[in-house]
C-alpha cells in the first residue's frame, strides 16, 4: 500500500510472525532509531497483551506504547466483564477500530496482533490505517524484504514450535546483517494454548544465531 508522503511509514525494526498448528511464535531486533542514529539498543518491540496474546511494532515508539497499553487495558475490562478472554481476531478488530478513528492523523505504527484460543492460533498484520490481514507468517518494519526470503523459503504448514521458532530467529538475523536500522539483540517468545505467554531464553536464540 503506497502512503501520502507525509504518512510514508520510517520504521528502524524488523519483526516477525508466525503460526504453526499449535501455537504462535513472534520474534523482533531490539534497536531503535532516530534517521541514522541509533536511539537505544535494548527497545522493547514484543508486549504481551493478554496470557494468549501478544504483538509487535514497527514505526513511532510513542504511538506504539500508547497503543499498547490501550490494548491491554480493555482485553483486561473485557475479561473482568465477560467471565472470558477476547478472541484474538476481535483483538486485531480492536486495534483496527482505534487505528482507522485516528486516520485523519493517523498513529505511525505497523503491528503485529498473534495469539491462540479456542479457534486455534491467529497472527494478523495492521497499518497505519486500520486494514487488518490474516497471515499465516509475516513480517513488518526495514528489514522485512530481507526476512521474508527467510520465510518464504523455510515456513511450512506442519512446522514444530521449535522449528518456527528457529525460522523465526534467522529471518530477523538476516534482517539485521543487512538492514542498518535493525540490529542488537533478537527477542521471541512462544504463545501456546498450554503455557500461554513465554519469553524465549537468550541462550537459546544465541545459539540458532551461531549455527
Amino acid at each position: 500500500m503506497a502512503y501520502p508522503r507525509s504518512m510514508e511509514l520510517k520504521t528502524g525494526t524488523t519483526t516477525v510472525g508466525i503460526t504453526t498448528k499449535d501455537s504462535v511464535v513472534l520474534a523482533s531486533d531490539s534497536r531503535a532509531t532516530m534517521g541514522y542514529f541509533i536511539a537505544n539498543k535494548t527497545a522493547k518491540k514484543i508486549f504481551k497483551i493478554d496470557d494468549h496474546i501478544g504483538a509487535t511494532i514497527a514505526g513511532s515508539v510513542a504511538d506504539a506504547q500508547t497503543i499498547m497499553d490501550i490494548l491491554k487495558a480493555e482485553t483486561k475490562l473485557y475479561k473482568l466483564k465477560n467471565g472470558k478472554a477476547m478472541k484474538i481476531k476481535s483483538v486485531a478488530r480492536l486495534l483496527s477500530n482505534i487505528l482507522f478513528n485516528a486516520r485523519v492523523y493517523p498513529y505511525m505504527l505497523q503491528t503485529i496482533v498473534g495469539g491462540i484460543d479456542d479457534t486455534g492460533p491467529h497472527v494478523y498484520s495492521l497499518d497505519p490505517l486500520g486494514s487488518v490481514m490474516p497471515e499465516t507468517y509475516v513480517s513488518t518494519g526495514s528489514g522485512s524484504p530481507v526476512a521474508y526470503g527467510v520465510l518464504e523459503s523455510e515456513y511450512r504448514e506442519d512446522l514444530t514450535i521449535d522449528e518456527a521458532v528457529e525460522i523465526a530467529v534467522k529471518a530477523v538475523h538476516s534482517a539485521l546483517e543487512r538492514d542498518a536500522a535493525t540490529g542488537n539483540t533478537i527477542h521471541a517468545v512462544i504463545i501456546t494454548k498450554e503455557e500461554g505467554y513465554q519469553e524465549v531464553p537468550q541462550e537459546k536464540i544465541e545459539k540458532i544465531r551461531q549455527k
